[in-house]
């Protein structure tokens, strides 16, 4: 190896010192080379390190945008690779892109004139289907396609790569079927052309697009089955198998072949792939491989059932083909067995008897039946023509579903043919069954299933009459049934919402298009006529004015007729309404600088904004600038500023524009609300250009709201539409190409020139911006247009003197100012110089000057091409074939590039209506329903205003039914309500509506839509559950009253009362949460969880609220006030009154003695242990399932229990009116006072029955649950238990609380009962509460009252949750259960039931002590039966 080393020497034969590293030369480089390059160049690897260098850096050079940039803003800016090779290729740039999906067209005679067949065909079918919706009534015409003219389009499509603009302007001889009679009888040139959407043209390439598709699909499948067979050729080595192989391959082939759309691909591929199941071949051993779900079909296919399958009879393909009528089959031979018989042969472990054969048999066959593309095509036809839609509402949906709703048209469709499906009529029935407010059920009509079946019992049936040919056939029928609805019809189901769908979708993509083509095929404002201008076309200065709310201010923007802007002018003063005089002053100023603003610029015409109803008055501070202008200084306004207009312009697109990124690359330096108004002021100038601004890679367009059920497209698809509408009117209209080089905003349509797209736009945008102008369209190719391109393109976009070359001296070819293509340029040069001949009677020389001379004489006398006859001029130059050209050449002579669009209209005062409310014909109409803020009371009515900013106008007769009797609405209403009110009637032009919310009219429903009541539509209200729907209304309207509230808390939640206790249902003991209260926004609830299935509901009072607008009441208040205790803020409720509540609960909840159940539960447990240990007393504490928040002290002295409760307080426990601080001593205190006597002065329960007044039917309740009493000056606990019933016969007097006590007295002074709803008191009036209503009031206690009613003298304990008898002030009172010491229960010690001296029932109930002296036991949750005042703080205790 030696030999491989050398020494480098130092030139002078001596080796060089230093420790020089010896160089290794790289294998295969000869030594004696690398010595002599090391002698011319030195260090030869210092060279190559260079160029590596060199080389990396040039790598990263090309790399630089790959590496500097994300691939998708690259993709955006499309600066791809793929995106240059688009820009290079000469073809049509949106040709490229669709040829990316669906591969090269064929462009040989016999696929065209395939295709032409295919498409001609389904278009038939499409006028078939659409059936009045289609293409013959898109002109509003009768409608015939001619075949070969579909031919003829495909080949200028295909082979010519011509895009559809190019094809409807200068092809028309070629295609005349496919175009508008006006479009191709062009002869009368008086009249002025209109804008076509070529619909028929663009539904042409859809199919054509459809049928690529579904040719390379056929190709790709043909493969792939190839392919597939001859593996499982490979695998099978059974003769018969292989044989049935080969035929059903052969079958899936010709199927394939002779498929016509994608459903029938579709069969043939679920044929396939069921005989040929994919994934079965290709794993080789020992590889891994995803387990597979092995379907029925081919666990029976493999247990050898095919062959059982392949002896009932006919195939499924042979059936098929009988029911096709293609072919006749011969009949069936007479069986010589059973088929139990024949079934034995097949009996395996899987299938073990002759039964389970034939069931497998019989699926196999049923399904193979499904999956024969010849059966689905026949079922196909009787099902998608004949089956009946029908749609009834679920319960949810009966209670949402009004006559104003989305889907009000569909909530009752009976039995309608899907061909009679209008418009995105399913789309909306598809959303309500997604929301579950439908239901939808698709039937074949009996008569139809009937022949279905029959039809097929014909042809899959024997004939025979024989015993085994009966039983065979019973065998089939089983088939067939099987075959048609476990398979059949459930998949015809999806294939019909899969169609109705479809086909609604491309009808709701028409409408989405019709009304993109309404907005951009609108002209721009034209000037005056008066205006005098040297051009006629420039386009009018416009002052466009945009409302703010002060940050911004009102905006003004002055545009020059170019669309840049000039100037602009904030005026934020200008609409103050004040009469304040600094106000005044202010106002003054901005006046004086807008009119010397209008009069600096002379504007033709004032762009306002409609947005809401501060425009109007904005309309009338500008009118009276304009007036004022036209007044003081009439000299010095300019011509046409005398009538100046002002024009409302909706605000949509100049807010998309505002936020786009295009604008921030357009106007960099300017404001949002600037933008906005240069926005409006273009799209009043040019429509067009304005709506293709929004079309770049952002694709802000397609959040411009067009249809109302637009929602229902996909991104793609609506771009797809919005690309073929503005391709189409771009290329009518036309490109001036010098104007859009000076002012780059005219270019944003140039994309969708024929021929052109974002890419090649963009590059030719460039390169012509350079150039600064262009003056020959053939120039047009240097600026990277190729020749294919070119044609498309080249006679759409106009050259004329503006922009940079106005001012230019050179020469401009006056047909460059033409849509005449320049490829027709002979013919017109050769019609206006025989023109000019016959009119100046000599002949001229051919050269160009003689040429042009006789285009002008053409042009300033288009008289003299009114002479010529059309027909006569084509004869003599043999010319017959080229009438639609000469006659578009024609109209191009006497008027280059004529605007052919609608000339601009003003808004309608219906148009401006909705323009400014927001509103539509839909939200807004008499008989809706809306919600309604009182702003202010003028005696007799109320002046509201709706959400949209509409004045809503209500008058006392309409408020109630008794309206007349009401003096002012000021004793109903106050500011600050929200009302839910019709709308009666709508003044447009004053932004007004009539309102009325009386009862009666609020019922009425006889403003329902009735105009477009769909012919299939029948109400039917018996097939609901009456009990169910009701149930569902009135939860639905706690719904609707609900108001949720804005505060952050993490114990808050805007929730309902059954949400909060379903939120609680999973958590543990104690958790709490805070709620909106449906009092009102004064008040919120505290819900706490007390045990499983029981919580209990507490009010809080909210004080120190400002009224003035609904936010600050949704707002928390200043002060929270539970009972008489006052908090600052939820924080504090939690800290101070929550959290020892909740301890407190959990101490008595793990406390020994405590057990869990019912109160009978408990009562079973004591007897228990009361036989266990005869001689004690026993006791136990319990949950009040009956009383939410209240515990029960349960115990028996000799045989019956007893019962006293308990009220729980965040400083204890309350028992007997005395307070304890842990349950130890409250027990140790019971324990010494058991025998304590309790007060004589009861009065009995009927005499208590005897103050109470008749129950008001006002006094709505339900007998589930219970309250937490509530006080006259604030509502109380109230609670709900899943446990608490009606009440128990024998414990209850009154039932448990309808209207009385829960002891089962009646209430002494008739309080609420329990539920929602309005309560009556005898002396006060009651508030709403939600839950479950009180059990008592305090009626005169300053305290919180329990869930007793205090009558008589005064207490100074508040009721609590616990039930306190009143007594004296010593204490020793009984609880709710408590008797008075006058007799005994039962001969035993201790307290029975009595009340009032009367002996109680054996189980004890709650007997109810009223009457006694002053109670000195603190205000909690306790529950007071006392007949004196509550003075203490809280209610009842738990």
């Amino acid at each position: 190896m030696a030999d491989f080393i050398v020494d480098e020497d130092d030139g002078l034969g001596h080796p060089k010192r230093g420790g020089l590293k010896k160089k290794k030369f790289r294998q295969g480089s000869d030594i004696s080379a690398m010595r002599d390059a090391n002698e011319i160049f030195g260090d030869v690897d210092e060279l190559l390190t260079i160029r590596k260098k060199g080389l990396a850096s040039s790598e990263r050079m090309e790399r630089r945008l790959e590496d500097e940039f994300e691939p998708t803003v690259l993709s955006e800016k499309y600066m791809t690779g793929q995106d240059d090779e688009i820009r290079q290729l000469d073809i049509p740039e949106r040709m490229q892109i669709s040829e990316e999906s669906t591969g090269s067209p064929p462009v040989d005679e016999l696929s065209i004139e395939e295709e032409s067949n295919w498409i001609y065909a389904q278009f038939t079918s499409l006028l078939k289907e659409s059936d009045g919706q289609g293409v013959h009534s898109f002109e509003g015409r009768g409608f015939s396609v001619n075949k070969d003219d579909i031919a003829k389009f495909l080949e200028l499509h295909h082979v010519q790569k011509l895009e559809i603009p190019f094809i409807a302007m200068y092809r028309k001889e070629q295609c005349r079927s496919l175009l508008d009679t006006a479009d191709v009888d062009g002869a009368n040139q008086d009249k002025k052309p209109e804008t076509k959407w070529h619909k028929v043209f663009w539904m042409i390439q859809d199919l054509d697009k459809k049928w690529l598709l579904l040719r390379k699909r056929k190709m790709a499948l043909h493969g792939y089955y190839t392919k597939r067979y001859e593996e499982e050729s490979r695998r099978v080595y059974d003769e018969t198998r292989l044989n049935l192989n080969q035929y059903l391959f052969e079958s899936v082939i010709k199927s394939l072949n002779v498929a016509e759309t994608e459903r029938e691909v579709d069969d043939v591929d679920s044929k396939f792939n069921l005989h040929f199941p994919p994934g079965e071949i290709g794993v080789d051993e020992g590889q891994y491989k995803r387990p597979k779900r092995k379907s029925q079909y081919s666990i029976c296919s493999k247990a050898g059932l095919w062959e059982v399958a392949n002896k009932f009879g006919y195939s499924a393909e042979q059936l098929g083909l009988a029911l096709s009528l293609e072919k006749l089959v011969d009949e069936l031979e007479d069986a010589k067995e059973t088929p139990e018989e024949m079934a034995m042969n097949f009996v395996c472990a899987m299938f073990e008897d002759p039964h389970a054969v034939l069931k497998g048999a019989r699926h196999m066959a049923a399904v193979e039946i499904s999956c024969e593309p010849s059966v689905k095509k026949y079922v196909r036809g009787i099902y998608m023509e004949n089956a009946v839609v029908s749609t009834s509402p679920t319960a949810d949906g009966n209670t949402v579903i009004d006559s104003f709703h989305q889907f009000s048209g569909i909530k009752w469709l009976r039995e309608k043919p899907l061909s009679k499906f209008e418009g995105a009529q399913w789309l909306l029935i598809q959303k309500a069954e997604e929301e579950k407010l439908l239901q939808v059920t698709f039937k074949l009509p009996e008569n139809h299933m009937n022949r279905l079946i029959s039809d097929c019992n014909e042809h899959y049936l024997s004939v025979g009459v024989s015993k085994y040919a009966q039983l065979w056939n019973e065998q089939r029928k089983l088939i067939l049934e099987d075959a048609l609805h476990t398979f059949l019809l459930p998949s015809m189901e999806k294939e019909a919402r899969s169609l109705l769908t479809s086909r609604a979708k491309s009808r709701l993509l028409l409408e989405y298009g019709q009304a993109l083509w309404n907005k951009v095929s609108a002209g721009p404002y034209q000037k005056k006529e008066m205006d005098i201008s040297s051009d006629e076309e420039v386009a009018p200065r416009v002052m466009a004015c945009c409302w703010g709310p002060g940050k911004p201010p009102n905006t003004f923007v002055m545009l020059d007729s170019s669309g840049e802007v000039l100037d602009v002018l904030y005026a934020g003063s200008l609409t103050l309404r004040s009469q304040n005089v600094n106000d005044q002053q202010r106002k003054k100023n901005d006046q004086d600088r807008v009119l010397k603003f209008m009069m600096d610029h002379q504007p033709h015409v004032v762009a306002l904004g409609a947005v809401n109803l501060s425009c109007t008055r904005l309309k009338d501070d500008i009118y009276e600038v304009i007036f004022q202008m036209v007044e003081e200084k009439p000299r010095d306004v300019g011509h046409g500023m005398d009538d100046l207009s002002i024009v409302y312009v909706d605000e949509s697109l100049p807010r998309l524009y505002e936020n786009s990124r295009i604008s921030g690359e357009q106007l960099p330096q300017q404001s949002g609300i600037v933008k906005r108004a240069v926005a409006l002021g273009r799209y009043l100038q040019n429509p067009l250009a304005m709506a293709a601004t929004l079309c770049g890679p952002g694709r802000e367009i397609l959040s411009w709201k067009l249809h109302p059920l637009e929602h229902f497209l996909q991104v793609d698809e609506k771009y797809g539409m919005v690309e073929q509408v503005m391709v189409d009117i771009t290329n009518q209209v036309g490109i001036d190409i010098n104007l859009a080089a000076s002012h780059e905003w005219f270019f944003s349509p140039l994309q969708f020139i024929s021929g052109l797209g974002p890419r090649k736009a963009a590059s030719l945008q460039r390169s012509l911006v350079r150039a600064g102008s262009i003056f020959v369209r053939k120039d047009l190719i240097m600026h990277g247009l190729g020749k294919k391109v070119f044609v498309n393109a080249a006679g759409f976009l106009r050259i004329r003197r503006s922009g940079l070359a106005a001012s230019s001296s050179q020469f401009i070819d006056l047909l460059d100012d033409t849509r005449i293509h320049p490829e027709s340029y002979s013919l017109a040069q050769e019609l206006a110089k025989d023109i000019y001949d016959q009119d100046v009677r000599g002949d001229s020389n051919d050269d160009e000057d003689a040429i042009e001379m006789a285009i002008e004489h053409v042009r300033d006398r288009p008289g003299s091409l009114r002479k010529v006859v059309l027909d006569e001029y084509l004869a003599s130059k043999k010319r017959e074939n080229k009438k639609e050209t000469y006659s578009n050449i024609m109209r191009e002579l006497s008027f280059g590039f004529q605007d052919w669009r609608i000339p601009f209209k003003d808004p309608s005062p219906d148009e401006e209506f909705y323009m400014i409310s927001g509103e539509t014909e839909d939200t807004i109409a008499e008989g809706r329903i809306v919600q309604a803020s009182v702003r202010r009371l003028q005696g007799g009515r109320a002046i509201c205003v709706l959400d949209s900013g509409l004045t809503g106008m209500l008058t006392k007769e309409d408020f109630a039914d008794d309206g007349r009797d009401i003096v002012e609405l000021s004793e109903r209403l106050k500011e600050g309500d929200i009302l839910t009110c019709k709308i009666k009637s709508i003044q447009k032009q004053r932004y007004q509506v009539f309102l009325i919310c009386k009862e009666s009219e609020m019922r009425n429903n006889r403003h329902q839509h009735n105009q477009n009541v769909d012919a299939y539509y029948h109400e039917d209200r018996n097939s609901l559950q009456l009990v169910k729907e009701k149930a569902r209304k009135e939860k639905e309207l706690v719904r609707k009253h609900f108001k949720s509230r804005m505060i952050v808390h993490p114990r808050f939640q805007n929730i309902t009362a059954d949400q909060a206790t379903e939120y609680l249902s999973d958590k543990d003991f104690g958790e709490s949460i805070v709620r909106p209260s449906s009092r009102g926004l004064n008040y919120l609830t505290l819900t706490l969880k007390i045990y499983d299935e029981v919580y209990a509901h507490k009010e809080i009072v909210e004080g120190g609220k400002e009224n003035k607008d609904i936010t600050s009441l949704q707002c928390i208040g200043k002060t929270l006030k539970i009972g008489e205790d006052t908090f600052e803020d939820l924080d504090e409720v939690m800290d101070r009154y929550v959290d020892p509540l909740v301890s407190h609960l959990k101490t008595m909840l793990n406390y020994r003695k405590f057990r869990k159940g019912t109160k009978s539960e408990v009562d079973d447990l004591l007897k228990i242990e009361k036989g266990e240990n005869p001689s004690r007393i026993v006791y136990c504490f319990g949950i009040s399932h009956e009383h939410p928040g209240t515990f029960i002290l349960s115990y028996i002295r000799s045989t019956n229990p007893h019962h006293e409760y308990i009220g729980l307080y965040p400083k204890g426990f309350k028992f007997r009116k005395r307070m304890f601080e842990d349950i130890d001593r409250l027990v140790a205190y019971f324990q010494r006072h058991i025998d304590d006597p309790l007060q004589e002065s009861v009065p009995s329960i009927r005499s208590v029955a005897a103050m109470v007044p008749m129950r008001s039917p006002a006094d709505r309740g339900s007998s589930g649950g219970s309250g937490w009493g509530s006080s006259h000056n604030e509502g109380g606990w109230k609670g709900n238990s899943d446990r608490s019933g009606s009440g128990r016969g024998g414990d209850y007097r009154n039932g448990g609380g309808r209207d009385g006590h829960p002891s089962g007295a009646p209430r002494p002074y008739g309080g609420r009962g329990r539920g929602r709803g309005r309560g009556r008191r005898d002396h006060m009036n009651g508030d709403r509460q939600d839950g479950n209503g009180d059990w008592g009031n305090n009626d005169t206690g300053t305290g919180d009252g329990g869930w007793g009613s205090s009558t008589g003298k005064k207490s100074s304990g508040a009721g609590g949750w616990g039930n306190e008898s009143g007594g004296g002030g010593d204490g020793s009172t009984g609880g709710w259960g408590s008797e008075t010491a006058e007799k005994k229960s039962d001969g035993a010690s201790g307290w029975g039931n009595d009340s009032g001296g009367k002996k109680s029932s054996e189980d004890g109930g709650w007997g109810n002590k009223a009457g006694g002296k002053k109670s000195d036991g603190e205000g909690g949750w306790g529950n007071e039966s006392s007949s004196q005042k509550s003075g203490g703080g809280g209610g009842g205790g738990w």
